[in-house]
């Protein structure tokens, strides 16, 4: 039976550069200026206009559609205050109280009361705080108590003597903040608050309040409230003259768990609107009057539909952006309202999927510009008109940063996942002149948790500079994207539901015997990587499988899924109270008396998101059980650990496979 195939295999190294034997230095893994992408940025078009303007290297230009000249000074100042939003600059919030128009909204204190700002911890598409209506004259705004969440500390060791600087942190099963919406009319400089809560329980007031959009006419507000449990929506709209509860147009439900994170869409004539569910299994848009009823849905079929970009003149088509026709790469589509036809903007090469596509649209979406990468294409920028085939003029093409280097091969692939019918996309990077009969030593990359797709159709399959500094030096190194990732449809993200951990590892395992499958793979010396979720992954699949994997790296591990936040952690696993034996499977606890070989652990001591206390416990019940193990703290580092720390990380790394895996 045949066990894989390879889909795309592409060698990015030149004759030339292979004679000059040239690799990186481990000093140049965070030079941007080595990451094509960034080498044409700060793409806008005139409002209005089909002009675009963008920036290469130390000039900046503007293209008409026929011409592209090189702007002075003084012309990139005019344009880029002609594209400054006016909206930003009516808001400020000063010392935590909340100002618009310079007038007093709302007290806060950035700690226990949070005006103005992203709430629930990022989560459900939250990344502000602040909704203007249509005309700016009312604004819409988050107001968020901790007060009852307990304080977490975090201590801040560069003051004289060490300090605490706390944090509010509501842990999974335990108390959650409380979140309501005001309404400010600037005209009348009137406030009010939506009255979301049916009652003065905790149940009402532990609400998710998400997905915030005003009617055109800005009459109404629209909101998805979601329970705490996280398996039932409601799509509510609100008065915004009164901030009573107008009408509950529609619900959703499911058994794991509903995620919206994006608002209505309304369309031009304002009478209808859009909705993303993945009510059928994959995201997709719905169109709904706004009296709630469904009226078709708009897009169909095993695919996801990533994102919304804009409508046409005529309001019939929608632009959006999907992965139909290449599930690790994005491209964008004119969709049809009425009958869901679909076409690609974005033209595959040869009529083949090829490549992920992010597009910048004029204001009346009939011009657009592609930017796009691909496995073996480093970035490009083509400007585009609407209904035309092909690009108009290329704007940018990269130059390949890495040419003059030793470069190695990056292939994806598909293998079948545990289940024995699942296709499971890996990105495989081989060193470079890899010689026949000769065994090297692998390391295995893992992340694994929701909301990601590490293996893409972009330029080096989505790795970066460190795999590739890896590679370089002998590793064979090996991502897969098992079932619980993003983009392949709701029963493939949410099977990991209440057992996190157990499928997720049972596919890394498969490709781990494709891995030894490989004849230039030497199975004495697998090694294992990640961080975050990654780093909870590296050290359950190194405690289940020591016979498998030599040496471990995991950074900023979950450790006990009881010490994460109520957001994230209840939708995958309910609370610890709900689902008990779900969490005692997931905790690593009791597996730290498993550990063989060697385990490298590295945590920010003040990162809020995995807090300390992971790895910190996981090190006690390590000494508690006679097990060695190595362990490095990033003083003054929160989840991320950045700047040239982060170069300090990957060298850490490495030096660790250098020692125990070579």
């Amino acid at each position: 039976m045949k066990r894989f195939f390879v889909i795309l295999s592409l060698t990015l190294c030149a004759a030339s550069a292979m004679a000059q034997n040239k690799m990186l230095d481990w000093k140049q893994l965070m030079d941007y200026s080595l990451y094509p992408q960034r080498q044409i940025h700060g793409i806008v078009f005139e409002p209005e206009s089909e002009r675009v303007m963008y920036t290469k290297g130390n000039e900046t230009y503007v293209f008409d559609g026929k011409a592209t000249k090189v702007l002075t000074p003084e012309q990139i100042g005019d344009y880029q205050e002609l594209l400054k939003t006016e909206e930003d600059k009516r808001v400020e919030i000063r010392d935590g109280n909340l100002y618009i128009d310079n007038k007093f909204v709302e007290a806060g204190d950035d700690y226990n009361i949070v005006v103005g700002q992203s709430v629930h911890r990022n989560e459900f598409g939250i990344n502000g705080g602040i909704f203007w209506s249509p005309k700016k004259t009312k604004v819409a705004f988050y107001r968020m108590d901790q007060s009852m969440v307990k304080d977490y500390p975090i201590v801040n060791t560069k003051a004289r003597e060490a300090e605490a600087k706390p944090i509010k942190y509501p842990m999974a099963g335990m108390k959650s903040h409380e979140v309501t919406i005001g309404i400010y009319n600037a005209l009348t400089l009137k406030k009010i608050y939506l009255q979301t809560r049916r009652d003065d329980s905790d149940k009402e007031k532990e609400m998710y309040l998400t997905n915030i959009a005003w009617s055109p006419d800005e009459r109404y507000i629209y909101l998805a409230k979601i329970n705490r449990e996280q398996n039932r929506m409601w799509m509510e709209r609100y008065d915004a003259s009164n901030g009573r509860l107008d009408k509950v147009l529609f619900q959703e439900k499911n058994e794991r768990y509903v995620e919206p994170v994006d608002p209505v869409i309304f369309t031009p004539s304002g009478n209808q609107f859009l909705w993303f569910s993945m009510r059928d299994g994959y995201k997709h848009l719905y169109l709904y009057d706004t009296f709630g009823d469904m009226l078709r849905q708009v897009t169909k079929g095993p695919f996801e539909v990533e994102g919304f970009i804009g409508f046409d003149k005529s309001g019939e088509n929608i632009f959006v952006y999907a992965n139909k026709d290449n599930p690790t790469g994005r491209d964008a589509y004119k969709v049809n309202l009425k009958s869901g036809k679909m076409e690609c903007l974005t033209k595959p090469r040869n009529d083949k999927p090829y490549g992920t596509h992010t597009i910048i649209m004029s204001s009346d979406c009939t011009h657009y510009v592609d930017l796009w990468s691909s496995v073996d294409l480093p970035t490009r920028a083509d400007y585009r008109i609407v209904g035309t085939n092909g690009p108009v003029k290329t704007l940018h093409t990269s130059e390949n940063p890495l040419e003059k280097y030793d470069m190695p091969s990056y292939d994806i692939g598909t293998i079948k996942a545990a289940d024995g019918k699942t296709d499971l996309y890996y990105r495989l990077i081989t060193p470079p002149g890899k010689k026949t009969g000769k065994k090297y030593p692998a390391i295995v990359y893992v992340y694994g948790g929701p909301h990601s797709q590490l293996v893409t159709d972009s330029w080096m399959a989505g790795a970066n500079l460190y795999f590739t500094y890896l590679a370089q030096h002998g590793y064979v190194v090996f991502t897969l994207d098992n079932r619980g990732t993003d983009n392949r449809g709701f029963e493939f993200e949410s099977c990991i539901h209440r057992q996190l951990g157990e499928l997720e590892m049972a596919d890394q395992m498969k490709g781990v015997d494709f891995l030894k499958s490989l004849p230039y793979v030497d199975t004495e010396r697998i090694g294992l990587e990640g961080w975050s979720f990654g780093g909870f992954m590296t050290i359950k699949m190194k405690l289940a499988h020591p016979e498998i994997f030599k040496v471990a790296c995991a950074g900023g591990p979950v450790i006990d899924w009881k010490w994460y936040e109520v957001m994230y952690g209840e939708r995958y696993m309910d609370t610890p109270q709900e689902n008990p034996a779900g969490y005692e499977r997931a905790s690593l606890l009791d597996k730290a008396k498993d550990l063989e070989g060697k385990l490298l652990i590295l945590h920010g001591c003040e990162d809020n998101t995995v807090v300390w206390q992971n790895s910190l416990e996981f090190i006690e019940r390590c000494i508690n059980n006679y097990k060695q193990v190595d362990y490095f703290v990033y003083p003054h580092h929160e989840h991320n650990v950045r700047g040239k720390e982060r170069v300090h990380l990957y060298k850490k790394m490495f030096d660790y496979y250098e020692d125990y895996l070579k």
